[in-house]
């Protein structure tokens, strides 16, 4: 990624072209929802996303499930060579309970 883009992402100067929010679902229920909305969003022409996955239980002490799958489901094929980058969302837009996608242009 781009350092004007970690940059931007990172103060949240980003305009965000559509949300998922994975809070309440299984792990299998995310994964298959998040596959499917960052391909629809790539055919559809958009830039960047907002995923939220929540922070997950602080009574324990640990993070949330989902917190700790989705950068590792972004990081699998296909969905890698469909991204140029995600980060974690600013305060704003969720903080660490949301990620940033940025995804590439899809090439005819």
């Amino acid at each position: 990624m781009e350092r004007r883009d970690k940059t931007n992402l990172r103060r949240g100067r980003v305009t965000i072209e559509g949300r998922l929010d994975l809070h309440g679902m299984t792990q299998a229920e995310a994964h298959r929802r998040l596959f499917t909305f960052l391909a629809r969003a790539r055919d559809d022409g958009r830039r960047t996303v907002l995923v939220i996955t929540g922070k997950g239980s602080r009574l324990e002490g640990g993070e949330g499930v989902l917190r700790r799958a989705v950068p590792r489901w972004l990081n699998e094929a296909p969905v890698r060579d469909w991204i140029k980058g995600f980060s974690y969302a600013a305060r704003q837009h969720g903080g660490e309970g949301a990620l940033y996608v940025l995804l590439k242009r899809r090439r005819p």
